[in-house]
């Protein structure tokens, strides 16, 4: 059997786990094998599965090999990761960013970070700046820390357990991590406070080749000795490569998956509000986009049910005056900075059925999107693009377009959201068509949406 040419994507997010393969000629999506993520919660602290996903990553590509010949392997994952390694091991396990310990070192941490002009970096919870969690690894486990030769980020690992070779790379050292100033395109004066700057590897380009993969490993998996290794990518990043090489700026991209990050490109650094979780993040040429974000995706699993909900749902959600106010989850997001703004509802939420609370959720995380919209886009034009999970909500995705109708709304067909701009940021992928095919909205609603949102944004004021 004549094997299929393909690039493999290593998927790493949060929630889940996605081995994508591409066509190599044409980037045509050849192969999607996907598994939940997890956190281990052993000592000393609660940490990343990452012997769990390399097993898997493993066995998904050798299962694979007999029918595509693998040519390149990259990954992408979320932020606020990095391994600590010794010179050819893993030092320390990698926290989990949800944990809430680093916070015991908070006082002092602050004192250190480089202020939000320099970092556009604001000040999140739990391990959310990666600057807090190896702070806190620096000060509870001084003897441990004093091993760690090299920091890598958490692509970039991937990488190096791949073909052995150790970068660093700017997507995800720029995503509030606390470590980049993206205004001078360096390292932040935390890093130099802490002496870490030797410990970060050679900055290589993002989509470089670091070289070939390991020959034990392509033995072991049935690669071709000439599979080449690329320099990974922030997966909310990887969401812009497209719009980016196809230079449709100004345009907002909608990356959604655990998190929901709004992408303005195009738009000013100059209006960014830290209290609202806005940022710049660091895209895969090197220059800031003005950002804003939600726990969206944690949010919908926190209000939806398994049943589909449909337009005469939402109607019902509409007349009983149902409204979700934020916020749902404790991490992230323009209301986190307020206690006061904890997760609730107004209205008889206990008359509402499985499928109306679905609809619900899909009115909750739209209204969260257009208010994060409005936040970030500064009077923005051009389209709206939806990346991701909520690409597939034909709801909530008629919901947006109704709020913003000078502005055309059109989602995704790339399901992963990551999967096709992981692969466009490789240097020697440039095939033609490098949007993902965009689909417009198929429902129409009523335009009391409009006055329900409004009354929304009254009852959060």
């Amino acid at each position: 059997m004549t094997q299929i040419p393909a690039i493999a994507v290593l998927d790493i997010g949060k929630t889940n786990l996605k081995i994508c393969l591409l066509a190599l000629d044409d980037g045509r999506p050849l192969s999607e094998h996907k598994r939940q993520n997890q956190v281990l919660d052993l000592a000393p602290y609660p940490q990343l599965d990452i012997e769990g996903i390399w097993q898997w990553f493993k066995l998904t590509i050798k299962s694979l090999t007999p029918q595509y010949l693998i040519q390149k392997l990259v990954c992408t994952t979320h932020g606020a990761t990095a391994v600590c390694m010794s010179a050819d091991a893993i030092a320390m396990p990698v926290l989990d960013y949800e944990s809430n310990l680093c916070c015991s070192e908070d006082e002092r941490y602050q004192t250190l970070r480089p202020p939000y002009a320099h970092s556009l970096s604001p000040n999140l919870g739990v391990g959310l700046n990666l600057g807090r969690q190896l702070h806190w690894q620096a000060q509870q486990y001084p003897a441990e820390f004093a091993k760690v030769k090299h920091i890598l980020m958490y692509p970039q690992y991937w990488g190096w357990r791949m073909s052995g070779v150790m970068a660093s790379e700017v997507t995800s050292l720029g995503c509030h991590t606390d470590l980049w100033n993206p205004q001078t395109n360096s390292f932040s004066s935390l890093v130099d406070k802490m002496q870490w700057q030797p410990r970060f590897p050679k900055l290589l380009k993002t989509g470089t080749n670091l070289g070939l993969v390991l020959h034990t490993l392509a033995t072991e998996l049935g690669l071709p000795a000439t599979c080449q290794v690329i320099n990974g990518i922030h997966d909310s990043n990887a969401s812009l490569v497209p719009y980016l090489k196809a230079k449709k700026a100004p345009c907002t991209v909608i990356s959604t998956g655990t998190w929901v990050v709004i992408a303005a490109i195009g738009a000013s650094l100059q209006d960014l509000k830290e209290q609202c979780d806005m940022l710049a993040n660091v895209n895969a040429f090197g220059d800031a986009v003005p950002c804003i974000r939600f726990m969206g995706g944690r949010e919908w699993q926190h209000l939806a049910t398994a049943q589909a909900a449909t337009v005469a749902d939402l109607n019902a959600v509409m007349a009983l005056e149902v409204h979700a106010l934020p916020s749902f989850s404790e991490q992230g997001g323009p209301f986190n900075h307020d206690h006061s703004k904890q997760g609730k509802f107004v209205g008889p939420i206990n008359q509402l059925s499985d499928a109306q609370r679905t609809a619900l959720a899909s009115l909750y995380c739209a209204f969260m999107t257009q208010y994060c919209l409005d936040l970030v886009q500064d009077q923005q034009q051009g389209n709206i693009y939806v990346e991701g999970s909520f690409a597939s909500n034909d709801l909530l995705l008629s919901i947006l377009a109704l709020l913003n109708d000078t502005q055309a709304v059109l989602a995704s067909a790339d399901s992963t959201g990551t999967t096709l701009g992981t692969a466009l940021s490789i240097d020697a992928c440039d095939w033609p068509q490098t949007l993902p095919t965009q689909k417009p909205t198929a429902i129409h609603l009523t335009t009391e949406i409009k006055a329900y949102y409004r009354h929304w944004l009254s009852l959060i004021a």
